[in-house]
């Protein structure tokens, strides 16, 4: 449980550390455009303290809904399957206690099988606590593959250059044509 001295202290460490928020982003003057150079690791960290901050880093904002959106899917699910694992478990407690008055609320369901959609529902849940852990470090590799990319020149010229050429193999002279590909 989050005490209520935390967030003053988040926003104050947010707020003061020099290194997350400086701007030294090198920008490279090309013919076409301007190419803001962004760090890696600090896209990274940024990621790692607040899902979905490494993003707005990068400037890709669209994608901080579908981070958040993501998380709010993986919680109802894990609520979900939560609320029926306990919902089975003490459907099986009271078809096991032996006490008259407490009836099961399957009366359809054995004992073997109020065992099995009991570890069912608690598989299920496991493995979603799992993924939101796995989703998590998807965001950060995001935030961080997309600031190495971003480096990248990106242009419109695309072109093909058919040339002769001439090479030598074991002191024979061969002649051929070349094919270059620019991307």
């Amino acid at each position: 449980m989050i005490t209520h001295y935390f967030y003053p202290i988040l926003i104050v460490l947010l707020l003061t550390n020099t290194y997350l928020f400086s701007q030294n982003n090198l920008v490279e003057s090309d013919t076409s455009k301007t190419l803001v150079k962004l760090n890696p690791k600090k896209a990274a960290t940024l990621s790692a303290i607040l899902p979905g901050l490494g993003q707005i880093y990068n400037k890709q904002y669209w994608k901080v809904p579908v981070i958040y959106g993501g998380y709010m899917v993986i919680g109802h699910y894990i609520k979900f399957n939560n609320e029926m694992y306990f919902e089975f478990k003490n459907a099986l407690l009271m078809e096991v206690d032996g006490i008259e008055s407490t009836i099961n609320p399957f009366p359809n369901f054995s004992k073997s099988l109020l065992e099995r959609n009991m570890e069912f529902w608690r598989r299920n849940r496991d493995l979603l606590i799992i993924f939101s852990g796995v989703y998590y470090l998807l965001n950060i590799v995001d935030a961080h593959v997309f600031a190495h990319l971003n480096e990248f020149n990106i242009n419109e010229d695309i072109s093909m250059k058919i040339k002769p050429s001439l090479k030598q193999i074991n002191n024979s002279n061969i002649i051929g044509i070349s094919v270059k590909f620019n991307f």
